[in-house]
């Protein structure tokens, strides 16, 4: 004799028991520790075969970067400037050279490293020689040097600096994007990835002085949403003149959020 569709539908949801095991004896808990179990041996796997290597010197280690590394390449400590973080050679100086010149759009930013080499060279290799497993290290880094600074602003956001569609297409990804990505996953803060969009394509600041810059890169960003944030943090790898970083804060102060800081990778020297 056939059953009723409410019958057939009584014992679908009757299937389950209290214990979350089915009729057929398969506990949803030993499926969600299997996942986890995978995951575990897929990553072992991988590193296996594309073991994690020192960004700085090449070594394979599984610290991110080398201990050796570690000692030599030191990260930004004694004066800072009190708005962009450069390091100052004067303790008595509150601001660099270039916060001294005018005013920003943010309210503070923090990097890891003065921009030279070695972290130069890294920087360069994740940002154009396709290394992008170099973002979950040097994000690794900004949550254990930063992380408790970003609860303790009570930060809602993080925002890529993004490219124009035209040289994401070129290079296939965005360095900042990554970088942002990977801070969420190890602070648990929300990553707006698209609520900032390059509107207009600019010739490589590197290319220009410290005036064309800011010509060059006004009004290059745009908001796609509406935004209900007050407090985000800007992601991008390197800070020289703060142009870029200043215009995007800009856009998204004119879209109504409060507060704007940001971390990066490296910073030039302040004096």
């Amino acid at each position: 004799m056939s059953l009723s569709k409410k019958n057939r539908n009584r014992i679908t949801k009757n299937e389950t028991n209290i214990n979350g095991t089915n009729i057929n004896g398969t506990n949803k808990r030993e499926i969600a520790v299997g996942k986890s179990v995978f995951s575990v041996v897929k990553e072992w796997v991988l590193q296996c075969i594309y073991p994690s290597k020192c960004p700085f010197c090449g070594q394979v280690t599984l610290a991110g970067i080398c201990e050796s590394c570690k000692k030599k390449v030191r990260k930004i400590s004694g004066p800072r400037c009190m708005k962009c973080g450069k390091p100052i050679a004067d303790i008595r100086q509150e601001y660099c050279y270039d916060c001294k010149k005018g005013r920003h759009s943010y309210e503070w930013g923090k990097s890891l490293w003065v921009h030279r080499s070695p972290v130069s060279d890294a920087v360069y290799q994740f940002k154009y020689q396709n290394k992008r497993i170099y973002g979950k290290i040097f994000a690794g880094e900004l949550a254990k040097e930063y992380g408790r600074l970003l609860q303790k602003k009570g930060v809602e956001l993080l925002i890529p600096i993004p490219l124009h569609r035209s040289r994401r297409w070129k290079r296939g990804y965005n360095q900042a994007e990554i970088l942002a990505v990977e801070l969420g996953k190890q602070t648990g803060i929300p990553v707006a990835k698209h609520l900032l969009i390059r509107t207009r394509r600019t010739i490589p600041q590197k290319k220009l002085d410290h005036k064309l810059r800011r010509k060059n890169i006004e009004r290059a960003f745009s908001v796609q949403n509406n935004v209900t944030t007050k407090k985000v943090v800007l992601i991008d790898d390197i800070y020289t003149t703060g142009s870029t970083i200043d215009e995007a804060a800009k856009t998204l102060k004119r879209a109504g959020v409060q507060e704007v800081g940001f971390l990066t990778i490296s910073i030039g020297q302040g004096y």
